[in-house]
């Protein structure tokens, strides 16, 4: 009697613009990104591309985590991804990047009132 074991795959089912959790597990190149918030840009087979406060990266299904987060909370984390990212790429102090780093870690669909005015003067420092 023969047994025929059929590799049963696991969909994707990430959205794009969904925002997902980092979860670095065994992964080194994931090194420092552990807790850091991304956005789905691209969903493949087995894996997503993503973008996060610092660039895009593609990363295996069992290294994200959605957070459920509404149609508009997810609207809203692209414009302050899209946001740091302008600040971040445009190469100020390390002190200035460490503080778009922590952004990049929230675990809230939003800025406070502060982090918002710090991140709209680093917006006009960067703007010619």
């Amino acid at each position: 009697m023969q047994h025929i074991i059929e590799r049963t795959k696991v969909p994707n089912t990430y959205q794009i613009n969904e925002v997902c959790q980092i979860l670095v597990k065994d992964n080194p190149e994931l090194r420092g990104k552990g807790g850091c918030w991304v956005i789905v840009s691209v969903v493949n087979d087995f894996s997503c591309s993503v973008r996060m406060w610092d660039g895009e990266y593609t990363v295996g299904l069992q290294h994200l985590k959605s957070y459920n987060y509404l149609p508009a909370e997810c609207e809203q984390m692209q414009v302050i991804c899209d946001r740091i990212n302008r600040v971040y790429s445009s190469g100020l102090e390390e002190s200035v990047q460490r503080f778009l780093e922590s952004l990049g870690k929230l675990n809230r669909a939003y800025l406070t009132d502060l982090e918002e005015k710090l991140l709209s003067l680093l917006e006009l420092e960067i703007i010619p």
